[in-house]
């Protein structure tokens, strides 16, 4: 496999090259589409795209079972050097790379020899819609097992060092306003402060206590009220939440606690307070069997020194999405260490791009691995029917 990974390496690194200077962000992935597809076609394989969305579906052999690879294809906006720009300090680039490395060792390989292999290009994964739109499209109906992997940041798993799971947390971002009736300078009894208002949201949101023994937070993270005259108390205001909590039950708990505070606060100030959940993403839901898979694909790869414990991380991913709505599918999510610095969303993240390489060979035989516990399952369940 080193000699492959060799081989298709000029590949790697001119795709690579080519996402990172033209990224496009959630929803707006067009070229990004139109180049990947373009690319695979090109390569041989059988690609499909969506009239109403970006991202793509690759899917190689006719049989079953199914084993899947997903990737995310969008990048931020965010600022950087002075300007407001799309940028993959996420590291979407590099795993949009990695799966087409992975797609092009197994072609060499002659990999899947029998069932079916789906790679998912999905889009907005950084608006935890993607994932989503792609179950609503039934396109990840017929998939057994599901893999993804996601750049570490040297916080959290050293350069070389690779976990066979990413425990994301639970993420909920709440847009909301404040409804109330400016008022005069002078004459404060005439209307309500939204800055006030704002005041007690803010200590009544800090007062929730849930359970100390997994990690949640809840912070007002935007608040705007008033304008240019000093002399006019603001009624309204606009604000956002972002909820955190390490599982899918827990934020449940942390949702309603914090409408309780809201509804709490409208009613002892006299003002409307209305939001909406502007994103949302779910808590990891990994599989044990999925797991030990990539885990031996780990160190097989860098040996057993290198391979790590799971990532308990309060990030979100909304990979997750798959097995908490599709509870079938046996996932989990690659955690590739990579010296990546200073931090993810950064907007001057960088990595070692040499380990994508490593990323490639994990994935492949990960994917190996897979089809081959697939098959002598199948054959185990054939051996005690004919027993029965």
């Amino acid at each position: 496999m080193k000699e492959i990974l060799q081989e298709i390496k000029p590949i790697v690194e001119e795709v690579f090259h080519h996402l990172h200077a033209n990224p496009e962000i959630s929803w707006k992935e067009e070229k990004t589409t139109q180049y990947l597809k373009e690319l695979l076609e090109k390569e041989g394989f059988e690609v499909q795209t969506f009239n109403d969305s970006t991202g793509l579906i690759v899917t190689v052999g006719p049989g079953e079972p199914t084993v899947g690879l997903r990737t995310d294809i969008d990048a931020l906006w965010q600022e950087v050097d002075g300007e407001y720009q799309a940028n993959h300090s996420c590291g979407h680039d590099a795993h949009m790379t990695m799966a087409v490395g992975t797609m092009l060792v197994l072609k060499k390989l002659g990999i899947p020899k029998s069932g079916r292999l789906k790679i998912l290009f999905q889009p907005a994964e950084e608006k935890g819609k993607g994932a989503l739109s792609f179950i609503e499209k039934g396109l990840v109906d017929d998939i057994d097992f599901l893999y993804g992997v996601h750049l570490r940041p040297i916080q959290e798993i050293g350069n070389g060092f690779s976990a066979p799971a990413i425990m994301h947390g639970a993420t909920k971002m709440l847009k909301g306003s404040i409804l109330g009736n400016d008022a005069h300078g002078a004459r404060p009894n005439q209307g309500q402060n939204a800055i006030e208002v704002m005041a007690l949201l803010v200590n009544a949101i800090h007062s929730i206590h849930l359970d100390s023994t997994i990690p949640h937070s809840a912070k007002i993270t935007m608040f705007n009220a008033g304008g240019e005259s000093a002399n006019i108390i603001p009624g309204t205001g606009i604000f956002s939440i972002d909820l955190r909590a390490q599982t899918n039950e827990l934020m449940g708990t942390l949702v309603e606690e914090v409408d309780r505070a809201i509804q709490f606060v409208a009613k002892f100030s006299k003002v409307q307070i209305s939001y909406d959940i502007a994103s949302e993403i779910a808590a990891a839901k990994v599989d044990e069997i999925a797991v030990k898979l990539l885990a031996e694909a780990i160190a097989d790869t860098v040996g057993e020194e290198f391979l790590t414990a799971p990532i308990l991380t309060p990030g979100g991913e909304d990979f997750h999405y798959y097995t908490l709505k599709r509870p079938t599918i046996k996932a989990t999510m690659l955690g590739l260490g990579c010296g990546l610095a200073p931090g993810l969303h950064h907007p001057k993240m960088t990595f070692e791009q040499e380990s994508m390489l490593t990323g490639i060979e994990i994935l492949t035989r990960t994917v190996i691995n897979t089809f081959e516990h697939l098959e002598k399952d199948k054959e185990e369940k054939e051996s005690m029917s004919l027993k029965g």
